[in-house]
Parts: structure tokens; sequence; C-alpha cells
């Protein structure tokens, strides 16, 4: 069967492609790269398993904003693929191998935090530092391994579809495993995500009713009605706070997840669902391509820039380039407070990067939670 020549697309999505490409170039290389410098620049952030996930998270949007989309655009922009037959073997190898790092990248994160929460006291263990590189080392080596079938010739083949003027993985004898990559690609992160978040938010629930149950269990042991006073506006305050925390907890786990769909969900379904080159909807194919680019430009607002100990570290990364002026300083958390009674702390207290400790004095040996 001839290969049509004729693009599929219409020269407007050609065009909002490019202009889309471009802007995410400018835009996700600035950010992963703050993003890799912040970090690596913290020796405190640094040191916590979490972060090395983001870092390699970081490293290859990195990579697929400054090598994939640049070339991207440029093939949109002029329709056509113009920088040989050898780039156009390697480009989707950088490419597709690249998005399976990001999404692997997001699995190590989403089970570090449900490690971190529902295995505590196994959690050093698992990540130490030798642990730890494996477990990047697996993530990236897998990512590329996925491909050899169609790099080898196996099942598919890398080359030029005409049609779409794109370098990506051809049939070969009516064969190829692009749809099954799109399949598992999209897939293992939605279950994972799913599973271990709802693990996470089930387990801080628990343990909150265990403080809840306890602090109950004080106001009824009080003595006297100053005592139950005392304890009945603390435990009025506590429960503000927890509500608080149950809904940050909440919306983070939805935006994730969310913005996960957003960004993949459309381009698994145009591809696995829908023929590209024999589409009736090339429009759904630009726009879900699209937003499988915005993945690279949101994940480190999504896992970084969230959390205060690496806005720290933005801004000091941002005053050494003196984009202003003195950068913010290493504080604990709002919920840091002295009692009155004690010389002790109570209240909450930052453990790690990425999640709380709520610790009280009379139950330091019953239950921690953790909230992302």
């Amino acid at each position: 069967m001839d290969v049509p020549t004729q693009s599929i697309y219409p020269h407007s999505a050609t065009l909002f492609a490019a202009i889309c490409a471009c802007v995410f170039v400018t835009i996700g290389v600035f950010g992963n790269l703050i993003t890799l410098l912040a970090l690596l620049k913290s020796p405190t952030i640094r040191e916590h398993a979490t972060t090395a996930f983001v870092i390699s998270l970081s490293i290859s949007d990195l990579l697929f904003c400054s090598f994939s989309l640049p070339l991207t655009a440029v093939r949109f922009f002029q329709e056509s693929w113009t920088f040989g037959s050898t780039l156009c073997k390697i480009f989707p190898v950088i490419f597709y191998g690249n998005v399976a790092v990001s999404l692997l990248s997001m699995v190590g994160i989403t089970l570090n935090r449900y490690i971190l929460i529902a295995c505590h006291s196994r959690y050093s263990q698992i990540y130490r530092p030798k642990y730890t590189t494996l477990q990047l080392l697996f993530v990236w080596a897998v990512s590329f391994l996925l491909l050899l079938p169609p790099i080898l010739g196996i099942w598919g083949e890398m080359g030029l579809d005409e049609a779409t003027f794109s370098c990506t993985i051809l049939k070969k004898d009516g064969k190829s495993i692009k749809k099954t990559l799109f399949l598992i690609g999209f897939l293992l992160p939605c279950l994972v995500i799913i599973i271990s978040y709802s693990c996470i938010y089930i387990t801080v629930l628990h343990q909150k009713k265990k403080i809840r149950s306890h602090d109950n269990f004080q106001i009824g042991a009080a003595g006297g009605a100053k005592n139950a006073s005392a304890s009945g506006s603390y435990v009025t305050t506590t429960s503000t706070r927890k509500a608080r925390e149950d809904n940050r907890l909440t919306v983070m786990m939805v935006t994730i997840f969310l913005c996960f769909l957003i960004c993949f969900l459309p381009l698994m379904l145009a591809n696995v669902v829908d023929d590209e080159r024999k589409t009736n909807y090339p429009w759904l194919h630009i726009i879900a391509s699209v937003m499988a680019w915005a993945s690279s430009v949101i994940n480190p607002i999504i896992y970084a820039a969230s959390n205060r100990n690496y806005r720290v570290a933005y801004f000091k990364i941002f005053a050494l380039l003196k984009f202003w002026g003195e950068p913010l300083s290493p504080m604990p958390s709002r919920n840091y407070h002295q009692s009155k009674n004690s010389k002790e702390l109570s209240g909450v207290i930052r453990s790690t990067p990425l999640f709380h400790a709520v610790q009280k004095n009379s139950i330091n040996q019953m239950c921690q939670t953790y909230s992302v």
C-alpha cells in the first residue's frame, strides 16, 4: 500500500502545534532548569529520596523541552521532516524514552509518598542512597529498553511517516508496538496514582481518627471545668487545623490525578482508538499531542513549587541570578508553637520536604499523621 504524501493536518492545526511547542520550549527549559539548579544547590532538600525522583523527572522534561520539542516545532512549521534519516531514527527513541522516564518518575514519586506514610518504619531501609540510585537506574533503563523491539525492527520500526511528517514508530509486517506502549504508559501510572493516593488518604484519615478519639478520652477524664474547657478549646483548634489539612491533601491528590488525566488521556485515546493516518479528526490528534507536551511544563509546578522548602530553594536561585533581592530564609511550619505550660514544642512539625508529621507529646508513641 502506497504511503500518502499529502499532509492530513490543516495548516491552521500545524501552526497551532508549532506555536505551542515554541511556548513550551521557552517555559519548560526555564522551569526545569531552575528546578534542577534549586534542588542541586540545596543540600537539605537534596538528601531526601523524593528529591532524587523529582530531579530525574526534571532532567527528563528538560531533555524533552530542549531537544524533542524544538525539532517538533520546526517540523510543524515546515510541515515536513528536514533533518535527515539518521536523526529521524534517533528522534523517536529520545522522544518516547523521555516520555516513559517522566511517567515512571511520577510513579516513583507516588510510591515514595505511599511508603513514607503506609510503611514508615521501612522507609529508611527502602530508600537508602544506593537503593534509590538503583531505582532511578531502573526507571531510565526500562524506559529505553521498551523501545528495543522497534529499534531492532522486531516489532515495528523507527522511521518517517510522510502523512504526518513525523519520525515515529511505524508498522512492520503489519505490526507495531506503538499502541501497546501507549496503553502501558497510561494505564500503569493511572492505576498506581489512584491506588497509592487512595491508600494515603485512607491511612491519614485512620490515623487522625486515633488522635481524635484520644483527645475525646482526655476531655472525658478532665477533672475540673477549667481543664475541660481548655481541652475543649484545644480540640476545636486542632479539629479546624486537621480539617484544613484534609482539604489540602484532597485538593493536592485530585490536582495530581486530574493533571495526569488531562495531559495523557486524550493522547492515549487518540492513538489507540483512532488511526492517525486515516483520521477524520486531525485536530483531535494535534490537541492531544499538545496536552501531552504540556506535562513537561507543569510537572515542576506540581512536584516542586507546591512545597515551601522548594520555594525557598527557588528564591535562593533567583537571588543568585539577580532576579530579585534577598531570598526567603528557611522557616519552620506556621503550626510550630510553644506550649504555655511546657517548654516542649507541640503541634505540627515538618519531617520531610513533602510531608508534615503531626505529633503530640501525650501520644508520641501512638501514631503519626502525614499530609502532602
